[in-house]
């Protein structure tokens, strides 16, 4: 890596020579206010610099932390291709494996970008990787960082201090490493049961859900951007829950969003929050709203990230809100990867061209295209005078603005061996898994032989799926047939239809809700032979229906590990966890259901809320928590 230059002005002041001039520029100025900077360094930007701010795409890593000189398994370009040729300065990395790779290529990737005319620093961003969910177009597992459970798991808690905890400590461990944009929270409300993105909401409840927001932001950002925030991009405006029939925005199929309930505005509660706290940044969904009128005026029927009525009209002008707008991954071109194709989202607009697409993205009010390096196209719609320069000059403002508040232009390098020290250290680790293991939901807890059967004993014989036998020995030895167990203790995903047509499908849970019938009466006939306790997964709700009067427990969980759901299970740590979603009684109960109304599958053999206290019931070793 080359040393970064650090210059001594006359006057003392310490600075970054970022277009190695040897002189102190304004916007150079670490003593200067931030508009000042901006002011100074827009006014000296190339058209070709300009562009390149208003493009964030994926990036990869190298295996020991040097930046990748060709194209990776998802990113298209080699490093410095976007960055020093696209003069490309935002990028949302992907797979990450040690801090100290993360760090060490931290620092190689920002000393590429001071080669460039003014030696812009990049902006890491990252979508969510402090849980359990890998999912390349949504989601990371952990890795070397502190595990938590999903965001509704965190929702289940019901407590903003457990959020904001998080939040800090996510902070903390994204500095470390250089990442310094997070492109979460997504406050969507859960209120469409079968939507395949409700592992990282905050639950249906919008009151809630507004109070974590609030928090969420505290932790990541503070009370305003900073050189110690992370720059969060909340998402995704007006809210993205309400697909129709549950199909996601990410799939042709999946394009339209509606209200058949009227309940526009209370998707829009934690987005109000969200701009009262400073988000950084604000991305729109894929959605296209079918049949939405806003204050008496028909919204257009094109997806959100297309839309002047929504973006400009009301995040804007409505609501106030003056931060960057960066749209939702690939709205202009299709994503070619390997033999697969993901369509670009252009829902209402398929039949514009790629060129078109960017003029009416820019139209509607948006800052920055996510998932592009098409550089060149803007710059045609510059050149060719369909798009002002001044129109260009609005949004790097914006761009600017965020990367002077992080402290970016004064060093954005990071030490690597500190951040081997905090990245995953021991506190964090057993933060992450005490909140795990308090976020587990018992939805039932039957009685036998006078005690319910939570927490559990150890027992003579053990019958188990989904844990290993190491894991669960302070319970008995375990057995291969149920009918010569004690207890069987069984872990379970919560069911989806595989999909593998389109790029990205298969990591989508998407479809029925309802267990395949073969499995459910082999765990009925477990239950039959011993007690059955079911820890169901749930990344959306389930049909737990068939299993209630023949499971003894039924516990839910959000992203816990064995040891975290053996913690709850036992009563080392206290479940405390209560639904932020209702659970169905039936598929047809929520056919039948209003994709935009909470709670509304009409008898829900658990509703929102629900969840059993145990306390004063355990019995094995000292409780944690």
């Amino acid at each position: 890596m080359t040393s970064p230059r650090f210059l001594t002005a006359p006057d003392g002041t310490r600075f970054r020579d970022l277009n190695h001039n040897g002189v102190m520029d304004p916007y150079e100025n670490p003593r200067l206010g931030v508009e000042e900077r901006v002011d100074d360094l827009l006014g000296r930007l190339s058209l070709e610099e300009k562009a390149g701010l208003m493009f964030q795409t994926v990036i990869e890593v190298g295996d020991d932390g040097e930046v990748l000189e060709a194209p990776g398994k998802i990113s298209k370009s080699p490093t410095t291709t976007v960055v020093v040729h696209k003069m490309m300065n935002h990028f949302n990395v992907h797979a990450i494996r040690t801090a100290r790779q993360a760090a060490t290529w931290n620092n190689d990737l920002q000393a590429l970008a001071e080669t460039t005319p003014h030696g812009i620093p990049v902006t890491i961003s990252t979508d969510p990787r402090h849980a359990f969910v890998e999912n390349t177009g949504v989601a990371f597992s952990a890795g070397p960082f502190s595990q938590w459970p999903e965001g509704l798991g965190l929702a289940a808690l019901d407590d903003v201090d457990t959020v904001r905890e998080f939040a800090e400590v996510a902070r903390r461990e994204y500095v470390a490493v250089g990442i310094r944009a997070a492109l979460h929270p997504q406050i969507d409300l859960a209120t469409e049961p079968r939507w395949g993105r409700q592992a990282q909401t905050l639950g249906q409840d919008a009151e809630r859900v507004t109070a974590f927001t609030a928090a969420y932001l505290q932790g990541f950002q503070g009370d305003e951007l900073g050189p110690d925030s992370v720059a969060c991009t909340t998402k995704h405006f007006p809210g993205g829950g309400p697909q129709l029939g549950g199909e996601d925005a990410h799939f042709p199929y999946g394009r339209e969003q509606v209200y058949p309930g009227g309940m526009f505005d209370y998707h829009l509660e934690p987005f109000r929050e969200a701009i009262r706290r400073g988000t950084a940044a604000m991305m729109p969904y894929y959605g296209m709203p079918v049949g939405l009128d806003v204050d008496g005026e028909r919204i257009e029927e094109v997806g959100f990230g297309y839309n002047r009525q929504i973006v400009t009209g009301l995040l804007r002008e409505k609501l106030g809100y003056d931060g960057v707008v960066v749209t939702d991954w690939e709205l202009v071109n299709d994503n070619h990867v390997g033999d697969q194709v993901l369509p670009a989202r252009a829902w209402g607009v398929e039949h514009l061209t790629a060129i078109e697409r960017m003029e009416k993205i820019l139209d509607a009010g948006s800052d920055q295209f996510g998932g592009e390096e098409c550089v060149d196209m803007l710059l045609d719609l510059v050149r060719s005078g369909r798009v002002s320069e001044e129109r260009i000059d609005e949004s790097v403002r914006r761009l600017l603005r965020v990367k002077f508040q992080l402290g970016l232009f004064d060093d954005p390098y990071v030490d690597v061996d500190e951040a081997e020290r905090i990245v995953g250290n021991a506190e964090f680790r057993a933060l992450g898994e005490r909140a795990q293991a308090r976020s587990l939901t018992v939805l039932v807890n039957e009685e036998r032989d006078g005690r319910p059967v939570l927490p559990l004993e150890p027992v003579g014989a053990l019958y188990v799926e989904g844990f290993r036998a190491d894991e669960v020995a302070e319970l008995g030895r375990t057995v291969a047939d149920p009918a010569e167990a004690d207890l069987a203790l069984v872990r379970i995903g919560a069911p989806f239809d595989p999909r593998d047509d389109l790029f990205l499908e298969a990591w989508f849970h998407q479809g029925s809700l309802e267990f395949a019938p073969g499995l459910v009466y082999r765990l009925n006939q477990i239950a039959a032979s011993c007690p059955l306790v079911i820890v169901v997964n749930l990344d959306r709700p389930a049909i737990l229906t068939p299993f209630v009067g023949h499971a003894a427990a039924i516990v839910a969980d959000y992203g816990s590990s064995s040891t975290a759901v053996l913690d709850a299970l036992t009563g080392r740590v206290n479940p405390r966890g209560r639904l932020p979603i209702e659970i169905p009684r039936s598929m047809d109960a929520v056919r039948s259901s209003r994709e935009d109304v909470p709670s509304d599958t009409g008898d829900p053999v658990f509703p929102v809320h629900h969840g059993l206290d145990l306390a004063g019931t355990y019995s094995m070793a000292g409780q944690r928590g």
